[in-house]
């Protein structure tokens, strides 16, 4: 058994669900795997960052042997036979610290803290990207089988009223222009046919490349999602915890930091070495060392890169404010979407209604000469048309709710509930 779900596809039980399909979407996106790949390079460079705090130990092992020939040379050199052979050997151990540069090691640190954490979250803007795609590529593939469906039912329509047409004008009631007419819009209605089914594999393949694989029987819709109860609210959601303002709230962290590192470049440095060498002949020494060094004058490069530190600051803090207003201005348009689509589908529900009772109403006509065929095929047209319509509305109305998800920053597998291990 199988229930129309008001796109012309019927549900079955080993068909694949659009949970199928996001699910899919997300294990086997390149995007997705190039971008987790970014993360893990950011979490590498916040180790190497931590690694400039501990300390640096190396171990250097250095060994030779030389052999002399004084065979013509002046035996009076203390060499006990013309032939002298010397072998050395030296190990040493050298470990070395960063003990003070006025903070700066710490507060690397901390900017690649923030920058794994701004990369984090660059990545579900990426998750949502892919997601979102897939419902798109999905409910179009759904759309495009239906109208492909909806124009062959109309080909076999006027095929029925040409074959009609022939038969009233065999016996005298209508004209030849009339049957032109049918067959004229039977040929449009063919190449119609011819345009849906190109539109149908555009769609295959849009949906392949999305989704993973080409679909073999696709179920019916779910509801459409929860999103928020007003515009206001859906906004306040995306404000908190949209990806990219979370994203350009870090980065404005790190350029808090970086101002601080340049100011820090002015302070000096302390270094601490220790070191220990042990020969092959028995003898070695120990050593230790501090270093400091203190910048006096570097032809202004200090002050200069502290003055751009603190005009990039400014420049990323104008940056979250302008991304508050982008993130709220994108919910206010997928809310408009939404609403839009929603008022849509009732409109062109009526349409379809209406347009049906005149079909019915012109063919009656027709039967008893009141009506010309074109009339009939200009009805027949209208109630199509109004039938495509609540199609494309309902697929709109469709997309139009994840889309606004996806502008709260809510189009995640975790939010969606997919029930599959996240990045």
């Amino acid at each position: 058994s199988c229930s129309d779900d008001g796109l012309g596809l019927c549900a079955t039980r080993a068909a694949e669900t659009p949970s199928d399909a996001l699910i899919s979407a997300y294990k086997t996106s390149n995007l997705l795997a190039q971008n987790e790949a970014v993360l893990r390079a950011a979490d590498e460079d916040a180790a190497v960052a931590l690694s400039n705090l501990r300390p640096v130990v190396n171990f250097i092992a250095q060994g030779s042997w030389t052999k002399f020939n004084n065979e013509l040379g002046d035996f009076q050199q203390n060499y006990p036979t013309p032939y002298y052979e010397n072998t050395e050997g030296t190990g040493q151990l050298t470990a070395s610290i960063l003990i003070y540069a006025g903070g700066r090691g710490k507060i690397a640190v901390e900017v690649a803290h923030e920058a794994v954490l701004a990369t984090r979250a660059s990545l579900v803007s990426v998750e949502q990207q892919v997601l979102l795609d897939a419902v798109t590529a999905y409910v179009n593939l759904r759309l495009q089988q239906a109208l492909l469906d909806l124009q062959n039912s109309s080909v076999d329509l006027i095929g029925q009223e040409l074959q009609a047409a022939r038969d009233r004008f065999e016996v005298g009631e209508i004209t030849l222009t009339d049957v032109s007419q049918a067959e004229a819009r039977l040929a449009a209605g063919q190449a119609a046919v011819s345009a849906a089914e190109g539109n149908l594999l555009v769609a295959r393949e849009v949906y392949k490349a999305t989704i993973g694989h080409y679909p073999d029987r696709m179920s019916g819709l779910p509801g459409i999602p929860k999103t928020a109860k007003s515009k206001e609210e859906a906004q306040k959601v995306a404000l908190a915890s949209h990806p990219f303002i979370i994203q350009s709230q870090h980065q404005a962290k790190v350029a808090d930091l970086q101002v601080e590192i340049a100011n820090a470049a002015f302070l000096p440095t302390i270094n601490g070495q220790a070191s220990g060498i042990y020969g092959y002949d028995g003898n070695g020494n120990f050593g230790v060392a501090l270093n400091l060094t203190q910048p006096i004058y570097q032809g202004g490069g200090l002050s200069a890169l502290y003055r751009k530190a603190l005009a990039e600051k400014a420049a990323t803090d104008a940056s979250v404010h302008q991304t508050a207003v982008t993130v709220a201005e994108n919910v206010g348009r997928a809310w408009a979407r939404l609403t839009t689509s929603n008022t849509s589908i009732a409109a062109n529900e009526a349409q379809v209604t209406a347009a049906q009772k005149a079909f019915d109403g012109v063919s009656e006509e027709a039967t008893l000469g009141a009506r010309t065929t074109l009339d009939v095929l200009n009805a027949q047209l209208e109630l199509q048309t109004a039938q495509a319509n609540v199609l494309q509305a309902r697929a709109e109305q469709y997309v139009a709710a994840y889309a606004l998800l996806s502008t709260m920053g809510l189009l995640t597998a975790d939010h969606l509930k997919l029930g599959i291990p996240t990045f």
